[in-house]
């Protein structure tokens, strides 16, 4: 008998009032919320997951891999193992945080789906990337440093498969000052129609601030153009969340 997962545990990080919040990281006390936070805090994370899982339904091809680059609890893996079905397709999943990696192993376990799964702790900037008919970055590289993303977006292109794809989902800056402002506060107004206080906005924004940098659609683009990717577009946003489709 497969045992039942452990359910996670309400985001209450920042509730604290005498709690200095210090540099955002991925370690136990986020593992352990991380569910919660990121469905209350991501305006169309579900949707996001869910169409990567389609999407890998369609790109993933035999003899292959699919990566899920910051994988986390491994949410895209799962959706995209759900969804695949040739033979001898391996997804691997790589992110840098230890904590994460453990919760996402034992996820992956309970899971009953056929397709390989490949879990590495480790940095997605020095990871071997092979043979991929797909690759995903859902909300991974806003937390790459700015100097460091095209590089690693080269080595993506490279690896990637004629007519594979690329999935990128980022919070987005937008360059026109008051529209910036409004999809903020949109944004906000999202995260207390999820329960979150003023008083945890504030600290989650102080603590990601310098951490997790965003940039602008166009900057997001021409970098991909740059990488060579011959096309790329969103196809999803809700507020200053998007998800773009690159293709090889």
């Amino acid at each position: 008998m497969t045992d039942s997962p452990k359910q996670p545990s309400a985001d209450t990080l920042f509730s604290d009032p005498l709690r200095a919040p210090g540099p955002f990281r991925f370690d136990s006390d986020v593992v352990s919320v991380f569910p919660d936070m990121i469905r209350r805090s991501v305006p169309g994370y579900e949707t996001v997951i869910a169409m990567s899982g389609l999407l890998a339904g369609r790109f993933a091809r035999s003899n292959s891999s699919v990566y899920d680059l910051g994988c986390s609890l491994g949410a895209t893996t799962l959706s995209m193992r759900r969804h695949i079905d040739v033979a001898n397709c391996t997804i691997v999943g790589i992110d840098n945080s230890s904590a994460m990696i453990a919760r996402c192993r034992e996820l992956i376990a309970l899971d009953a789906g056929s397709t390989a799964v490949d879990l590495r702790e480790g940095d997605i900037l020095e990871s071997e990337i092979a043979n991929a008919s797909m690759v995903v970055l859902n909300y991974t590289l806003q937390f790459v440093p700015l100097e460091q993303r095209r590089e690693l977006l080269h080595r993506i292109a490279d690896a990637l498969m004629p007519g594979g794809i690329l999935v990128l989902s980022e919070k987005v800056v937008f360059p026109d000052d008051s529209l910036n402002q409004l999809n903020i506060d949109l944004h906000h107004d999202f995260k207390r129609a999820h329960g979150y206080s003023d008083l945890e906005i504030a600290g989650k924004r102080d603590s990601i601030e310098n951490v997790l940098i965003p940039e602008s659609i166009d900057q997001h683009r021409l970098r991909l153009s740059e990488a060579g990717f011959s096309s790329s577009d969103v196809w999803f946003q809700c507020f200053n969340f998007a998800s773009i489709i690159a293709l090889k």
